[in-house]
């Protein structure tokens, strides 16, 4: 056996939307197919500390824009079964017409939201939860909520939780939509909406934070990047307005963060920016499409900031790229750190799925990226973001191949892998490595993240070939840090990712 040396080895999300139903690429430029009746306002609003005694003039010319959607969907419940239905000795005197039986029913449940009027000729933006599954969609507007129209859904996209409807009418008071990139925190915003359906109310806060992310209510493959609010935001306000100091639409309300269930201060708005891209492509064709780069990518820490020569931690690392993709086309190789995308830097990853989502698919983009410490540019030409692009993750199976521990990093035993462990834990033919055996609890490595199942790929940018080139790898290796490059599996897929593991020893006391 071999050992490798030590260090290898409340918040809940309430959806604002619906009072009675609980209610991550490029697309183009967003003033480019953009439908002419829909009014855009891009100069930054006024920031003066001089505060008015009224937003009453405000009020009146956002306001009527907004309008309440009610929402009906038709269930079917399953009906009541005898108990002794599945009784042998009752069912030779009932045979299949037993008494106590229930009959098929179905009921009606009721949906409450909010919409903004994008256009005087009947088009209406709303939240996609506000209207999903919706078998009905009634759409009010006026102070008495007595002009109601019937609506068609033209379009959703769950991915940004947007939806676009259709009513038929004209002349209708369309708000203007501002430019929310321009927004700060601390600028003045109203919410409208009809919240517990007790009729349009506006409240009225500050921007909290912008460019809020990583809370997955819009799904595992969603688009995050909300404007956090105080004004209160409550159940019935969501797909309603989120409006500047001027009345002009900078949001879409659509969740809050909250124990109650109700209003507590922190409330979410989708960025009538992002809302827009998706607008005019559901308007145009129906759907929205986005770009794909084709490449798995992770955060940039201190330590892997190091590793790749960087001079900040700023940029998305190239995990894995996808053969044949868009990505592999251009010359992007895995290890690259992408720090810039269309001439804009990019802080995270998160930043670069924003920024690829923004391009239509097949058209073509710049992309900086470090590579072995020197940056170099590269042009990419976008594929299509698949329908399918979600994975769960797996748990590592046991295996009986024997074990070898490294010096380098304790706790950590590794093996060769032998077709038996490929086909146990489903390892691709492709993948080349040291398969992770067993990670000590107290062991740098299980710090780091390394798991049970994992195979090292590269040490230290170096290949692993087996189990013997791990260990002299990590034997050899100097400096503080180790570098892994390891590949997981998680649910049907499996991705690489990087690793940076402490090289000194776990009981070693500071200097």
């Amino acid at each position: 056996m071999k050992m490798i040396p030590r260090p290898f080895a409340g918040f809940l999300s309430a959806v604002a939307g619906s009072l009675l139903v609980v209610g991550v690429f490029q697309l183009t430029m967003w003033g480019k197919d953009a439908p002419a009746n829909i009014k855009t306002s891009s100069t930054p609003i006024v920031r003066d500390v001089k505060l008015g005694t009224s937003f009453a003039p405000v009020v009146k010319k956002a306001a009527p824009s907004v309008v309440n959607i009610y929402s009906t969907r038709i269930i079917q419940e399953r009906p009541m079964r005898n108990p002794f239905r599945d009784n042998p000795m009752f069912r030779q005197f009932f045979g299949d017409q037993f008494p106590g039986d229930g009959q098929p029913r179905s009921r009606k449940e009721q949906g409450l939201g909010s919409g903004v009027i994008i256009s005087p000729d009947g088009y209406i933006l709303t939240a996609n939860h506000v209207v999903t599954g919706a078998d009905e969609i009634k759409v009010a507007i006026g102070d008495d909520g007595k002009k109601e129209y019937t609506a068609k859904v033209i379009g959703t996209d769950p991915q940004t939780d947007v939806a676009v409807l259709k009513i038929d009418a004209t002349g209708l008071p369309a708000v203007t939509l501002a430019d929310s990139d321009q927004l700060e925190i601390g600028d003045v915003v109203m919410a409208i909406g009809n919240p517990f359906g007790v009729g349009q109310t506006v409240t009225m806060g500050i921007i909290s934070g912008l460019g809020r992310h990583g809370y997955g209510v819009n799904g595992a493959n969603g688009y995050e990047n909300f404007i956090q609010t105080d004004a209160a935001i409550n159940p019935g306000n969501s797909g309603g307005a989120l409006v500047d100091a001027e009345g002009r639409l900078v949001g879409i309300n659509t969740w809050i963060a909250s124990r109650s269930g109700g209003n507590e201060g922190i409330g979410f708005a989708v960025p009538i920016n992002m809302a827009r891209r998706s607008v005019e492509r559901l308007i145009s064709g129906g759907k929205v499409t986005r770009g794909y780069l084709g490449i798995s990518m992770q955060d940039v820490d201190a330590n892997l900031a190091k590793h790749f020569s960087l001079p900040d931690q700023n940029g998305a690392l190239v995990n894995d790229v996808l053969p044949n993709g868009a990505a592999e086309k251009a010359g992007i190789k895995s290890g690259d750190v992408i720090v810039a995308f269309n001439g804009k830097a990019i802080a995270d990853g998160h930043d670069l799925q924003l920024n690829v989502s923004e391009c239509s698919p097949g058209s073509a983009a710049t992309v900086k990226v470090i590579r072995n410490g020197a940056p170099k540019t590269l042009t990419v030409t976008l594929a299509e973001l698949p329908k399918q692009f979600a994975g769960n993750s797996g748990e590592p199976m046991d295996t009986d191949t024997d074990t070898s521990k490294m010096d380098g990093l304790d706790g950590v035993t590794v093996a060769d892998l032998d077709q038996n462990a490929r086909q146990e834990l489903k390892i691709p033919d492709y993948v080349r490595g040291a398969l992770v055996d067993e990670v000590a609890a107290d062991s740098h490595s299980a710090d780091a993240g390394l798991q049970k199942g994992d195979v090292i790929v590269e040490i230290n940018r170096h290949p692993v070939q087996d189990a013997d080139t791990a260990v002299k790898l990590c034997e050899s290796a100097k400096g503080d840090q180790i570098l892994l490059k390891i590949w997981r599996r998680s649910g049907e897929r499996g991705g690489t990712h990087y690793l940076s593991v402490d090289n000194t020893k776990k009981d070693a006391k500071p200097k």
